[in-house]
Parts: structure tokens; C-alpha cells; sequence
């Protein structure tokens, strides 16, 4: 039986807001230290918070490990564990926790990592502590629909994985059995997140475009967000569903002494969605524009 919305159900409407990368480098934990001692990052989202809190979903992008000792920047990253209090002080429901940098501090960070965001609060996907919990689908209860939220990232930069299942990694044939196994277990709308395309390019590598349309046109999944190039990259519409393709830095320390200026650009996708019943679309994306802004 093909069961749809109810004769004369009414519409609803709301948002889901993803925002960029969160880049942690030495001189951002280091702005969040406080005199006595630990961390505090709310003051650094401050700005953003309004808008995050707002939204009747907010997904963030954690890139960086965190809680795996003594915090550490680049190349190998380590945040501090406060990190998560800030993201729910914030306002994030869920992050993605697929990125390059994941398996920086073995399984062991990725186990503190997670350990951090649930003692926060806050939900996860995109790397797991165990065989079984990989085999988890993340599903939020939003406005009457339930939304699985789905991460993956293309590599973790030569690092091997602790485990077949301690990331997940973009594979065509991963995302849609995925994808397949959330609506099997009741997912009304699937967002997937992709840490992909190459870094301070504005336009998206043939993979990314590959990928999207690939997705997006079969109805595998209903949006796309993505990460990674650390510049903005386009909002494109495929197939009646839409991409974003990147969102750049929402906070990092990269600046024009290393890389290119605009990587201090980023922007908090705002994702309109109209829901008649279990059944919902993506009716438009806005935007909104961020920029680091370091101190002097």
C-alpha cells in the first residue's frame, strides 16, 4: 500500500541551516582559552548563533578531531573536547564528523570526538567507534518528518583507517545503500553531507558534479551540502533538488599569508522546505554570508 499526505493536510514550512567547516588551527583554540584555565568557544560563534538557533535544524561540520589530549593544529589537528559545548551552546543539532582530517588522532580521537558532541548533546554522522555503530542511520524527528542525515568525505590524506568502518568514505555504492537503508527505516527527506572537491577551487571537479547529479537525479537523497575547498562554491539546482557545493571556512585561521583571501569566506546555507504530510521538498536555498574575521 503507497500510503501520502492526508486529504486536506495542511503545508508546513521551515528551514535547515548547514554551515561550513569548522577549521580549528592553534590561534582559535587559543582565543578561546580562558585566564583560569579550559576553553570557551561560544564567544567565537556569538554572531552566528541567531541565525543557527533559529532554524528548526542546524547541521555544523566538525573537521577537526577533538578531546585527544593536548589541543594541536595543523597538519595534525586536535581540538579541545569545549569545542562540543560550543556547538550546542550554539544552537547545532548534528555534525558531520566525515572530513580529511578525521583519523588525525587515531580511533582514539575519533572515540573522543564522538564522546565529546553526545556528552554535549549533540548528534553525529559520518564516523563511528564500532562495527555496529556504523550500521547506525542517523534519523532526526523535525517538524513532523523524520530526516536522515548522512556524512562522507573523500580521503583522510594517506592516513590509513583504524578500521574499515571508523570513516565513511564517498563511494557511489556506499551513499546509495545508505540511502536505501534510511528510507527502509522510515527517513521521510535524506540530507547528505560530503567533505569533497579540491581545496581554494570555486568550482566543483567533475566528481563533485558527477556525484550530484548522480544523486540527486534518481531521488537517492533530497539536498547535498559540502565542505572541503576552504573557498565558497556554488548553489546549483539538479533535478528539481539542490547542492551546495561548498560552503568555505565558517571559522578556521587561514589567511591570505597562506592562502587565498577568500578563504576567509564562507556562508550558512538556509534550506527551505515544504512538507505536506511525511512528504517534503526542497522549495529553495538562500544564504547567508560569513567572514573570518581575525583579531588585530
Amino acid at each position: 500500500r503507497v500510503s501520502g499526505p492526508a486529504p486536506g493536510a495542511a503545508p508546513r514550512t521551515f528551514d535547515i541551516v548547514a554551515s561550513g567547516d569548522l577549521l580549528i588551527h592553534g590561534p582559535v583554540w587559543q582565543a578561546a582559552a580562558r585566564p583560569g584555565g579550559g576553553y570557551d568557544f561560544r564567544p567565537l560563534f556569538a554572531n552566528v548563533k541567531p541565525i543557527v538557533s533559529r532554524a528548526a535544524l542546524a547541521l555544523c561540520h566538525v573537521e577537526t578531531p577533538m578531546g585527544a589530549g593536548a589541543p594541536s593544529g595543523y597538519p595534525i589537528f586536535n581540538s579541545p573536547a569545549e569545542l562540543a559545548d560550543g556547538i550546542a551552546s550554539t544552537g547545532w543539532d548534528a555534525c558531520s564528523t566525515a572530513s580529511n582530517h578525521s583519523v588525525d588522532k587515531g580511533q582514539y580521537g575519533i572515540g573522543t570526538t564522538i564522546r565529546s558532541l553526545r556528552e554535549a548533546g549533540v548528534r553525529h554522522a559520518g564516523t563511528a567507534r564500532s562495527g555496529d555503530e556504523s550500521r547506525r542511520t542517523l534519523i532526526l524527528p523535525v517538524r513532523g518528518l523524520r530526516i536522515a542525515f548522512l556524512s562522507y568525505t573523500y580521503g583522510t590524506n594517506g592516513i590509513p583507517l583504524p578500521h574499515p568502518w571508523s570513516v565513511d568514505l564517498i563511494s557511489t555504492r556506499k551513499i546509495v545503500a545508505d540511502a536505501r537503508r534510511a528510507r527502509r527505516r522510515g527517513a521521510d527527506f535524506i540530507v547528505a553531507n560530503l567533505h569533497w572537491g579540491n581545496e581554494y577551487v570555486h568550482e566543483p571537479n567533475q566528481q563533485q558534479r558527477d556525484l550530484a547529479r548522480y544523486l540527486l537525479r534518481r531521488r537517492l537523497v533530497d539536498v547535498i551540502v559540502g565542505q572541503h575547498a576552504h573557498v565558497v562554491q556554488p548553489v546549483r539546482r539538479v533535478a528539481r533538488r539542490f547542492v551546495v557545493y561548498g560552503e568555505g571556512n565558517l571559522i578556521s585561521n587561514q589567511t591570505a599569508a597562506c592562502c587565498p583571501p577568500e578563504s576567509q569566506d564562507g556562508l550558512i546555507a538556509v534550506i527551505h522546505v515544504r512538507a505536506v504530510g511525511t512528504e517534503a521538498t526542497v522549495t529553495g536555498v538562500d544564504y547567508v554570508p560569513t567572514y573570518v574575521e581575525h583579531p588585530s
